[in-house]
Parts: structure tokens; sequence; C-alpha cells
């Protein structure tokens, strides 16, 4: 019942961020914005919290992470976990490529405010990237999601865009506030759509393990009373055995 509460509320609280992250990559497709070629360097987020017990919620967003890392180039990419649960899961085999973890995610339902922390974290990292991707559960329905992505760029990408021009009066400081801007709803949207994924998956995974905890105490109670009625008939042959052996 209570993961069914919070299921409901990450639900709605979904639909009212997706505008923020819809928004940011329309401009990015909208302008042209793609990768400067004489920039090899990438930089991957891991959306994922410091909360388990929600199937594989976790383990698909550091898969793509981990497959994208055994790619020949994995040099030039860089890490940043959002989330201890992607920490822990490419720490010991990738551990040279994170250059920053953000804990302190999934226990409460996540802001803005935390979107911008984050956002502030990875522009004040000194990883100076062309682009890159944010890596994160996208919700479907309640028993199904997938690993998606958003595209990162670098303030030199997005200058360069060939139809940047289609927007008016964009001077460097407006660009610089856009880019920041952007980052910060592109976190707060996979965060709402990761929260989303995870609490439906742990619904999931809570109302399976109540049936399965019903299944065993059934199994259990039917060996038990097996076993109680063997014992009382084996007492009560004893007994009758014994009477007529008296008389």
């Amino acid at each position: 019942m209570v993961s069914a509460a919070k299921y409901t509320r990450a639900e709605r609280d979904l639909k009212a961020a997706r505008p923020y992250g819809e928004g940011a990559v329309i401009f990015y497709e909208r302008a042209e914005v793609a990768a400067p070629e004489d920039e090899p360097k990438q930089l991957y987020i891991a959306m994922t919290s410091d909360r388990g017990l929600c199937g594989a919620v976790h383990t698909g967003v550091s898969k793509v992470i981990r497959n994208k890392l055994n790619e020949p180039g994995s040099e030039n990419i860089k890490v940043i976990c959002v989330g201890d649960k992607s920490r822990s899961i490419l720490q010991r085999l990738y551990g040279k490529h994170i250059i920053s973890v953000c804990n302190e995610i999934g226990r409460l339902p996540p802001t803005f405010k935390d979107a911008a922390t984050i956002a502030n974290a990875i522009m004040t990292s000194g990883y100076d990237f062309g682009s890159g991707k944010i890596i994160y559960n996208k919700f479907k329905s309640v028993v199904s999601y997938e690993q998606s992505d958003l595209p990162l760029f670098s303030l030199k990408s997005i200058e360069t865009a060939p139809k940047l021009a289609t927007y008016d009066s964009l001077d460097a400081d407006v660009l610089q506030s856009y880019m920041e801007f952007s980052l910060s709803s592109m976190i707060f949207y996979a965060l709402k759509e990761g929260a989303c994924s995870e609490q439906s998956a742990r619904m999931t995974a809570m109302d399976n393990a109540s049936k399965n905890a019903g299944e065993m105490i059934e199994k259990l109670t039917l060996t038990f009373n097996r076993t109680r009625q063997a014992v009382i008939t084996r007492e009560l042959i004893e007994i009758i055995s014994g009477a007529a052996a008296l008389d």
C-alpha cells in the first residue's frame, strides 16, 4: 500500500516534469547542435539512486555505461554517477572513469533544486567535454521501463550550431544561462523518469514478495498441520495398542 501511494505520486510528478526535458531536447534538435569534431572527450551521467529493492532498475543503467566503456576509444569517456547504486556497480572495474558521485538520491522525491545541484557539480567538475549523454530509465507502464538517453553538449557545441541564428538575441551570457538551465531541466526530467520507474518496479517487487510470502505461509501451515496430525495419529495408535495389550 505504501509503495503504491509512492508510485502514484511519482507518476503524477513525472507528467509535470516531461516538458522540461522535452523542451531542452527540441532546442538542440532545431538548432542542429552536434558534437565538435575536434573534441573527442565525452561525459556520461548514470542516473540511479541510493535505494535498492527495485529489481534491475539500477543494473540496466549501469549496463549501458559498462557497454560503452568496453568499446574502443573509451579512454576519452568520463562518468558521473548520480546515486550510490551506479557507483557500487561500476567502481570496481571502471573506477578510473568516474570523476564524481552525487549521493542522497532517491530517499525523497527529486526536486528541481536537486537537479540544479547535480548540474552545478557537473559544470564545476573541471572536465572539458564536447558531448555526452544522460543515461536514465524511461517509464513506460507500471510493469515496464527501458533505458534511454538525453544529449549533453558543451557551450562551444551550442555556439557553433548551424541553425542557432533561428533564435534571435542569443549572446554569450544568454547561451551560458540557457545551457545551465537546460542541463538542470534534463537532469530533473531524468530524475523524475527514474523515480517513477523505480517506484513502479519496487511496487511490483513488493507485490510479488507478498504473494510469495503468502504462498510460503500456506505451504508451511499445511506441512505443520500434516505433521501434527501424523503425531496425533501415532499417539492414538500407541494408546489403543497399549490398552489392547492390557486386555
